[in-house]
């Protein structure tokens, strides 16, 4: 390790040990579960790093409105030490934060073709700061022209025109939005993967174990949810995941299209992964067998990536996994917390709630 590593990466480690620490503990998430109501819910919050984030007017706290002041949290976390990192960690950390504005372009996408209007889209959107390619003036005036392909033809200035203009003609046939959502999905993975590629040394493995790893969790996902929801061919499926990642073949990803079992697949890969055998309690109208089953491997993943961030915090701090490793779990921690406030707001019996959000790795 240079000295000159060391150095760049001294102040940025130290302000993310000190947002790591802020992180919900098992106690707090356990209160946060048990909490009876809504404005219970919202008294338990303002204790935590996210209080600072809610103090309106009671009346404006909204669930919606709740949402979006708790996902400022992660914004201005990224903001922060996408400021202190060094080049070239800097553009992955960019890059990264490139999701949000992904899923605020697919929105977008949505409102329009629900007919929504800017004051109902704004607040589904993840708060941006810059970095960004997608504004809020783009935003309006997408939702402004009407039609997809008006509004695909108003941000010819972003990377994600050329992305969304190919996949036109699959929308057009298909007359619904999932052809234009997957190609978005898929270009900014191989972006991240090429943010990957422009690291060295440690930086570069660190990425690759940490971020590599939630690709790959994020391609078996897609390719068994395309098998168990949406009953695509083989060739469909193999059109719709990445031919590339970290530990996850092409080989698992068409192993899965062509039907093997899921379990075997995934033990294979991860042979390290627990909590496959947990039974999660059953959905209200209960699901397929197959479905149930990726929930529950949903939450080994998830589970698996968890540890593997907070395992990063334990060995040499000079590198970029330390804030790769504090971003990802404030995400999950940030994801939780919004399926908590939706639960508390529609009355999900605690004990539902609680099978859900999984707290044992935090």
């Amino acid at each position: 390790m240079g000295r000159s590593t060391v150095t760049a990466y001294a102040q940025v480690n130290a302000t993310t040990r000190a947002l790591y620490a802020t992180l919900l503990t098992p106690e707090v998430w356990h209160a946060l579960i048990q909490a009876p109501s809504f404005d219970a819910l919202l008294g338990q919050l303002d204790k935590t790093a996210y209080g600072a984030y809610l103090k309106l007017e009671r009346q404006i706290l909204t669930p919606r409105r709740t949402v979006y002041q708790l996902r400022w949290h992660l914004t201005q976390a990224y903001e922060k030490l996408i400021r202190l990192t060094p080049e070239p960690g800097r553009q992955l950390l960019i890059q990264l934060w490139r999701l949000y504005e992904v899923d605020n372009l697919k929105a977008t996408l949505r409102g329009i073709e629900t007919g929504a209007s800017w004051d109902e889209v704004r607040r589904l959107l993840s708060p941006m700061f810059r970095y960004v390619t997608l504004t809020n003036d783009d935003i309006q005036r997408m939702l402004a022209s009407g039609t997809i392909i008006r509004a695909i033809e108003r941000i010819r200035h972003t990377p994600y025109y050329e992305t969304l203009i190919h996949a036109v003609e699959r929308y057009e046939a298909e007359k619904n939005l999932f052809p234009l959502e997957v190609a978005l999905d898929l270009d900014y993975r191989r972006w991240l993967w090429q943010s990957i590629a422009g690291l060295k040394g440690m930086d570069h493995e660190q990425a690759l174990r940490l971020v590599g790893t939630s690709i790959d969790v994020d391609n078996l996902l897609w390719a068994i949810r395309y098998r168990i929801y949406h009953h695509l061919s083989v060739q469909e499926i193999i059109n719709y995941t990445l031919p590339f990642g970290y530990q996850v073949r092409d080989a698992d990803i068409r192993a899965i299209a062509e039907g093997a079992d899921i379990t075997t697949v995934v033990k294979r890969i991860y042979p390290q992964l627990e909590g496959l055998e947990e039974t999660a309690v059953p959905l209200k109208g209960e699901t397929s067998p197959q479905q149930h089953q990726l929930a529950t491997l949903e939450r080994a993943l998830y589970r698996h990536i968890g540890k593997l961030c907070r395992g990063t915090f334990l060995g040499d701090p000079f590198h970029i996994g330390i804030q790769l490793a504090y971003l990802m779990l404030l995400e999950y921690e940030l994801r939780d917390l919004i399926a908590v406030v939706e639960a508390k707001a529609s009355q999900l019996p605690v004990e539902r709630l609680a099978s859900i959000i999984d707290i044992e790795w935090r």
